[in-house]
């Protein structure tokens, strides 16, 4: 009778297991995340198309994707591609800094880059060959000198992977772009004597005053 009962609680036990493992089966398994999209978005010194680059972070937006805007610098013949371009960066700075104040109103990440190169094309170069990307948006050039050219844009077709977006913004389309470091210091200069001078006109007038 003993072995009667243990015989049949080893097979209640067996078909338990069995049950369990055909229900563990039956749960769906969730597959692994993908890694992140990466959109590139490269633009040059000459200003920044507020239409292009939102087009882009929609598109990141839509797509959960890193957006990576590329500073295309060209380093002139005389210098070595590593070579410090104070000038280049006190404008890239402050429009990839633009680009991410941008990006946090559509909550989309931002990893900016900054791309050497004899010319842009050569800068452009750079980026698709080392950067990881899955998708191109850039802007066409419009009347006021900035985006990209017929030329650049196709060979960019020919050359680069990945889909690649367009985008001609109207004449109407507000460009971010900053003024010259130089000049500005250049402008800056004469506010700033002029203050001295009126600095040294008080303390005289203070001076005379207390003689």
């Amino acid at each position: 009778m003993i072995a009667v009962v243990l015989i049949a609680a080893i097979v209640a036990a067996v078909g338990l297991i069995g049950v369990g493992a055909r229900h563990w089966d039956a749960r769906p398994r969730r597959r692994p995340a993908p890694g992140p999209q990466r959109i590139l978005f490269p633009f040059v010194a000459t200003g920044l198309s507020r239409r292009a680059l939102d087009a882009a972070l929609r598109l990141a937006q839509a797509e959960e994707a890193t957006l990576v805007p590329v500073f295309l610098a060209p380093v002139p013949l005389h210098l070595p591609l590593d070579a410090p371009l104070p000038h280049q960066a006190g404008i890239a700075l402050p429009l990839q800094e633009a680009i991410e104040q941008r990006a946090a109103a559509f909550a989309v990440a931002v990893d900016a880059r900054i791309e050497r190169g004899r010319t842009c094309r050569h800068a452009l170069r750079q980026a698709i060959t080392v950067e990881r990307f899955d998708r191109i948006v850039m802007a066409a050039a419009v009347p006021g000198g900035h985006g990209f050219g017929p030329e650049d844009i196709a060979w960019l077709l020919e050359h680069a992977r990945g889909e690649i977006v367009v985008l001609r913004p109207g004449s109407d389309d507000p460009i971010i772009r900053l003024a010259d470091p130089r000049r500005r210091a250049r402008r800056a200069r004469p506010v700033a004597v002029g203050a001295k001078r009126a600095r040294r006109g008080a303390l005289s007038a203070a001076r005379a005053g207390t003689e």
